[in-house]
């Protein structure tokens, strides 16, 4: 394994060199600062061609990216809450790999039908008969 590889779970790797940075200018608050120096990062990761990626993990992490994923299988993680670059370097690289770890979750086991029993029925129906009474109570009340 190699310097800067992501190590998911369940053998699941992300090579540094498949990981490409680009630094931009990040937007909002932050006055000259936030205007002369590229602290945003912009990671981009093409999950299409990733070898260390299992196909139902390749799959579900570009379910979950939703509109972070291009049409060519590319997630893009923009980063700029912090000032440095190497805050916001290591900020994309952590919300990658979370974003990889649900992938990498196994899908949860589908629910089996079960029929209510006798006498969970039979105390559901004494219920709204009580219930019942109690409002039939609440009539006007004759004035003889």
């Amino acid at each position: 394994m190699a310097e800067g590889d992501l190590h998911i779970r369940n053998g699941v790797v992300v090579h540094a060199d498949e990981l490409q940075e680009q630094f931009i200018r990040a937007s909002g608050p932050g006055g000259q600062n936030v205007n002369k120096v590229a602290t945003a990062v912009q990671l981009r990761f093409n999950a299409a061609l990733a070898r260390g990626l299992p196909e139902r993990v390749r799959e579900q992490a570009l379910k979950l990216a939703g509109s972070r994923a291009t049409k060519d299988g590319e997630i893009v993680i923009e980063a700029g809450r912090f000032r440095t670059q190497e805050q916001n370097r290591a900020d994309a690289r952590d919300r990658l790999a979370e974003l990889l770890t649900r992938a990498s979750e196994p899908p949860p086991k589908p629910r089996k039908k079960t029929r209510p029993t006798r006498s969970s029925i039979e105390r559901r129906l004494k219920a709204k008969a009580g219930r019942s009474t109690v409002k039939k109570m609440r009539g006007k009340v004759d004035s003889d």
